[in-house]
């Protein structure tokens, strides 16, 4: 099931958003086949193999890459696939002897993938890094946090995921369309610090055109002005509101009886300390869930913060069906979705298990014949995912 239905691809086993892309083909119905390391990947905070949730919907096998013979069965796979997606150091590939130009000479329509946060080439690109790294150079992380306070780290979403995983995801399908078109393959280079810098390219236009205060909280989405900021309410939890817009704006004044004069209009700058003062007033006045009932659905643009334990709850998000239950564990449905060729439920994420995962892949004697180079490893340990 999905549009991707099909489609083959090779995750070189990683941590962050290389998995991320390869769990999106897979939720789109592509079938991924995880090349994991005997010992396997640190993962920085160890936790159970079934809340990995990066590592859902697809097989995995564990190979020793420093093997011949291993680096010989993932060859043979090469000649099979539509993808390979890999997130090491550059030159760690061509060391291990799978590099792109020799998966190109066995696949000439192979799309390589490779995922890096600085990029394959320039000054740092050898370089250790992480997410805040990335994003600190793009100037992202600088532009995100309070007035008179340090940068905040937004988790892991403007670098790793959005940055990477996302533009992981688009460039390796783009290039699978020209690869149909023209029976070609080719490299695609993704680098976090390009995809964060591409998310901020509307920021770059008011930079530009001297619409940004470089200040952080100064502006109108950094939480700078107050009808685009979260409030705490008379039982300590938030919501959030974000009439940017002069007639959404106006109905949320009204709504919460302020003086519309007093107010002004959303983009007044001098009127901004007075409508915040107001906004922190009336919000600590009743309960989230009171604020709920009155604002909630209306157009002054309201949602109440929500912790993730409690998104999967709110009658909304239950009704479109966006998290599911798999084997126990909540988790956000495949996304988008497809009218004509949907996805499927997600299944748990598997320990590595190569008979089983290479099936589809290779003939039954190919896999009898690799069988011993890809036995599922003793030091796998199939609850945790780490080491034992």
């Amino acid at each position: 099931m999905g549009p991707l239905a099909g489609v083959k691809v090779l995750e070189m086993a990683g941590i962050g958003p290389a998995p991320m892309a390869a769990m999106q083909l897979a939720d789109m119905g592509a079938t991924v086949l995880r090349i994991e390391r005997r010992e396997p990947v640190d993962l920085g905070v160890p936790r159970p193999l079934n809340f990995n949730l990066l590592l859902r919907n697809r097989e995995a096998v564990a190979l020793d890459l420093k093997d011949p013979q291993s680096i010989a069965l993932v060859l043979e796979l090469v000649a099979q696939a539509d993808i390979l997606i890999e997130g090491f150091r550059p030159g760690v590939m061509e060391r291990l002897g799978i590099g792109p130009e020799r998966c190109h000479a066995i696949n000439p329509q192979l799309v390589y993938g490779r995922m890096t946060g600085w990029g394959q080439d320039g000054p740092l690109a050898h370089a250790a890094g992480h997410d805040i790294n990335y994003i600190a150079l793009t100037g992202a992380l600088n532009a995100i946090g309070r007035k008179g306070q340090p940068p905040v780290p937004p988790l892991a979403l403007v670098g790793d995921f959005g940055g990477g995983a996302m533009f992981l995801v688009m460039g390796v399908l783009a290039a699978l369309h020209h690869a149909q078109r023209s029976g070609q393959g080719q490299v695609v280079d993704a680098a976090i610090v390009e995809g964060a810098s591409s998310l901020a390219t509307a920021f770059h236009g008011f930079v530009a055109g001297g619409q940004w205060d470089p200040e952080r909280g100064s502006n109108l989405l950094d939480g700078g002005a107050p009808h685009y900021d979260s409030y705490e309410c008379s039982d300590g939890r938030f919501v959030s509101v974000g009439p940017i817009e002069a007639r959404f704006h106006a109905e949320l004044v009204r709504r919460l009886g302020l003086d519309e004069k007093a107010c002004g209009a959303p983009g007044d700058r001098s009127r901004w300390e007075h409508v915040r003062a107001e906004l922190t007033r009336v919000f600590k006045t009743r309960t989230q869930a009171e604020w709920c009932a009155l604002l909630e659905g209306t157009d002054v643009c309201f949602a109440p913060v929500l912790s993730f334990d409690e998104a999967s709850s709110h009658p909304h998000l239950k009704a479109r069906g966006s998290f599911v239950e798999v084997d126990g564990v909540v988790q956000p449905a495949p996304t988008p979705r497809f009218s004509a060729t949907p996805s499927a439920k997600p299944t748990p994420p598997r320990a590595p298990d190569g008979a089983k995962a290479l099936r589809g892949w290779l003939a039954d004697a190919d896999i009898a014949r690799w069988s011993p180079h890809c036995e599922k490893p003793s030091s796998f340990d199939s609850l945790t995912g780490q080491k034992t």
